[in-house]
């Protein structure tokens, strides 16, 4: 009998909806889908301005990542970096761009981005430079920006310590959302959020959850390595377009399925590409649709193609839908064209590039005649249960109990890292807060230990798990050293 998988429901993740501030999709024939068929996309905001204004460190600044190349050197960013941010509650999708100066294939490469990073996003960050001054590339980049008819907002950068009348240049762009800030030390940023938050419609947070009890699938991966050929085979009729040309599937597509007994819904996506290759047209929307489409889904299916071996923008994607709290399973397509030779190379790379990730299951397959299918499904069904794992707070604390027994935590500074008590915090992904002292400071070698602890004793496989370390707060951290005894002295005096 067919065993069916019960209704996921999480209530520690939630997805964020802006209705008015990104583009509606729209289907093959260009018709806007139903609103059960279009999917729920982020907020996307763009960081632009000249090179070495500080679009890099803002990014990571309101993102909290080093995910981009920061130094002081114009034009290093040559593409667009996307990054997630939680912006006063709402989450949005960052876009950082390459600096709008300079000459040579490189700087045309890097306008390119900009301008479709602009097309791509509902509002814009245009940055300045406080120190060097308005230059005749702020006036020319203002001048077009302010054609694109879309929200702009002026941020004058490095602008600490400077008085107001030393930036009164700037209003010549004639921008009126104008912020001082320095994405350096964080002064202004928190103002420039809250101003921003106030623009931006209410939109009620609904807890992520499978329709019609169905497991939310979406299939990402570089372009043609056969995502939609999967899911033809899947459905086993040409639903969705195939093509050997990289790029034909521009939009996110979502088709329901029922295989042995069990209801999914799969999400078909554009193909992420090195951004530098993006195109024009209707595919520069593809990557923003597609990163959007792992807010929709439990599971994310990695496609990769077996001949290539797992590249860097492979691992990328591992690590977004990681990040962003999704189950992974990775497909390694094309494997029955390979010779023993390339599938031991691949192999090996599989094992030297996916070392962040060694709970996540790999499955060898051809989309193309099928093998490998059954595999790669019954792995979507492991990963969908990990998500939706449940403990009781007596399981998880005698697993933290026979884990400090045998390891304990480091001595720091003299004292042992203490770690008292844990409880779970919710599911998909699943959370465990760990209680204890001086947690700030536990290594991350033994926070993975921990981690990989967790995950063996309750079979957690191919979702991540989080850790969320708390300290007891020291009701006299705000107090002068010299006070707190004054004040331990009256309070005691008070009970006698």
């Amino acid at each position: 009998m067919a065993v069916r998988l019960p209704p996921i429901v999480c209530h520690s993740v939630r997805v964020n909806v802006e209705r008015d501030s990104f583009r509606k999709l729209t289907t093959k024939n260009g018709e806007t889908p139903s609103s059960s068929q279009a999917l729920n996309m982020l907020p996307v905001i763009a960081l632009v301005g000249r090179p070495n204004v500080g679009k890099s460190t803002l990014f990571n600044r309101l993102t909290a990542s080093r995910q981009a190349l920061v130094a002081d050197l114009p034009g290093l960013t040559r593409d667009r970096q996307y990054g997630y941010a939680n912006l006063g509650g709402h989450r949005v999708l960052l876009v950082d761009t390459g600096g709008l100066a300079g000459e040579g294939e490189l700087a045309e490469v890097a306008e390119v981005q900009t301008w479709q990073a602009v097309a791509e996003a509902g509002q814009i960050l245009f940055l300045v430079d406080s120190r060097a001054g308005l230059s005749p590339t702020d006036e020319r980049l203002g001048e077009r920006l302010r054609g694109t008819g879309k929200p702009i907002w002026l941020l004058a950068n490095k602008a600490e310590g400077l008085p107001p009348e030393a930036l009164s240049e700037f209003h010549k762009l004639g921008f009126a959302r104008f912020h001082p800030i320095s994405a350096r030390r964080g002064d202004g940023v928190t103002g420039l959020i809250e101003t921003l938050v106030k623009t931006w419609p209410q939109a009620e947070d609904e807890p992520l959850k499978q329709e019609d009890n169905r497991l939310a699938v979406t299939i990402i991966g570089r372009p043609n390595v056969g995502k939609s050929t999967l899911i033809n085979r899947l459905l086993g009729e040409e639903r969705v377009l195939a093509s050997a040309v990289p790029g034909t599937t521009r939009d996110a597509i979502r088709v329901p399925l029922e295989r042995s007994g069990r209801k999914y819904l799969l999400i078909d996506t554009a193909g992420f590409r090195r951004r530098a290759r993006v195109e024009a047209g209707a595919e520069r929307l593809g990557v923003v649709a597609a990163i959007s489409a792992l807010e929709n889904a439990m599971v994310a299916i990695v496609m990769s193609d077996a001949s290539e071996g797992i590249t860097a923008q492979d691992q990328r994607l591992i690590r977004l839908a990681l990040e962003r709290g999704r189950a992974v399973v990775i497909a390694l397509n094309k494997w029955d064209g390979l010779t023993r030779e390339a599938r031991d190379n691949t192999q090996a790379s599989a094992e030297r590039r996916l070392g962040f990730a060694p709970f996540v299951r790999r499955v060898r397959l051809s989309a193309l005649h099928g093998t490998g299918i059954g595999e790669m499904m019954a792995a979507v069904d492991e990963a969908g249960k990990a998500m939706n794992k449940e403990f009781t707070t007596g399981e998880v604390n005698r697993v933290l109990e026979r884990l400090v027994i045998k390891n304990q935590p480091p001595i720091i500074r003299g004292r042992r890292i203490k770690l008292r008590y844990a409880h779970p915090a919710g599911s998909c992904p699943p959370r465990i807060v760990i209680h204890g002292s001086q947690v700030k400071r536990l290594p991350d070698t033994y926070r993975r230990y921990l981690a990989a602890g967790f995950r063996e004793a309750f079979k957690v496989l191919g979702a991540p798990l989080i850790l969320d370390f708390q300290s007891p707060t020291n009701p006299y951290v705000d107090e002068p050293r010299h006070s707190r005894g004054h004040t331990r002295r009256a309070r005691s005096s008070s009970h006698r």
